[in-house]
């Protein structure tokens, strides 16, 4: 099925398809669950094979690099703008999950291990800022209501690897690994079944590499605004992420450890959709301001709350879980509306890669800091 705009009628009056929606979340949902399939099994490898606990950091960079790769590539190259954006989502699904079954099959190689994520963080470059293209083209008008969905499958998607850490023996590591490659492919291969062609102008793909339009990331008011708090929140966001283990390890440990992992940063979900809703009735620029606002001060509230009482402890964590994460798809809905209508996924791609470089200085510094700053329970930082 092809669904084609009326001759002259804007792309904001288009209405996609019910089914747009359900299938684009789910297919972002299986594609980014690649991110995080090695670090929810490196318990089971490191007692296995006895790497030490800072492989999983190891790890982790490297797939933010390879993204961060990527991305700037696709940014550079307009991938997204100049071809399909089903056919690219649909490649990249199929080569990110090629990229784990690699993985899986030189698990006992740490350098090919190593190799094969920072490779399938590069794929994943055409997955989330594509997918975030694609509902971009289908709801102009809810655009961030639509991208509340795509980025709360994509939280849920990274936190369920405490869920999957939790269940410990019951899922066989090698098959965690590849029911996550098998699951990537195919919510890539059921969004290009499925999804008809987005509809867009005429002139909505550009020819060529287009500076200007990337340039707009500092040279446009609205979309520097928005691209500048969505760093300020990638600054936060993985720094709390590597975080929160850490400050639930001084009170939980084993499973219950792992599923309240799941549950705070899996709350980042619910900040997500939720947000998304309330956009459409006062904006989403209010949306994120306020998200941003309260994670910011959840943070300040750290040094008070770390030794407060279960309830209000719990309470903390949970509300800066939802907040941490819910105002990334609405700075991401207010730089693709600003954004140049012929560039807009490379706008987006080009943001994703400086945040992720951002994320990956914050990660390192936070790694540092805590080897210098105690978090024993009833030890306030000092």
């Amino acid at each position: 099925m092809t669904i084609r705009p009326v001759p002259g009628q804007p792309a904001a009056e288009v209405i996609a398809p019910r089914l747009v929606l359900p299938v684009l979340v789910f297919a972002q949902f299986a594609g980014t669950s690649l991110w995080f399939a090695v670090n929810a099994v490196m318990p089971d490898l490191q007692r296995e094979l006895g790497w030490p606990a800072a492989a999983v950091g190891t790890l982790t960079s490297a797939l933010q690099l390879g993204f961060i790769a990527g991305t700037l590539v696709f940014a550079l190259l307009a991938v997204a703008d100049r071809y399909s954006a089903r056919r690219v989502f649909l490649l990249c699904s199929l080569a990110g999950a090629a990229c784990t079954v690699a993985a899986w099959a030189t698990v006992r190689d740490y350098a090919a291990l190593v190799a094969w994520r920072a490779a399938t963080g590069f794929f994943l470059a055409g997955i989330y800022p594509v997918g975030m293209k694609i509902a971009s083209q289908w709801f102009p008008k809810g655009l961030g209501a639509a991208l509340g969905l795509l980025v709360g499958a994509l939280v849920l998607g990274s936190a369920s690897a405490h869920g999957l850490r939790g269940l410990g023996a019951a899922l066989p590591w090698p098959s965690v690994m590849l029911g996550v490659a098998a699951l990537a492919a195919a919510g890539g291969a059921l969004l290009y079944a499925l999804l008809p062609e987005p509809p867009h102008p005429a002139h909505a793909r550009p020819s060529h590499f287009d500076w200007h339009a990337l340039a707009t990331l500092w040279t446009d008011r609205k979309v520097r605004a928005s691209v500048f708090g969505y760093f300020g929140h990638m600054w936060e966001l993985y720094t709390v992420w590597v975080l929160v283990p850490l400050i639930l390890a001084t009170r939980l440990d084993g499973a219950a450890l792992s599923f309240a992992a799941f549950g705070v940063l899996g709350a980042g979900a619910l900040g997500c959709v939720a947000g998304g809703r309330w956009a459409q009735r006062v904006g989403s620029a209010r949306v994120a301001a306020v998200q941003l606002a309260i994670s910011g001060l959840c943070c300040l509230a750290a040094y008070w709350l770390i030794d407060a009482p279960a309830w209000l402890f719990a309470a903390w964590l949970v509300l800066w879980g939802i907040t941490v994460a819910g105002d990334s798809p609405q700075f991401s809905a207010l730089t693709a509306t600003n954004a140049p209508r012929h560039a807009v996924g490379s706008v987006l791609t080009l943001t994703n890669s400086i945040g992720f470089a951002i994320s990956i200085v914050s990660i390192e510094l936070h790694v540092r800091l805590a080897q210098h700053v105690p978090l024993d329970r009833g030890t306030r930082w000092r």
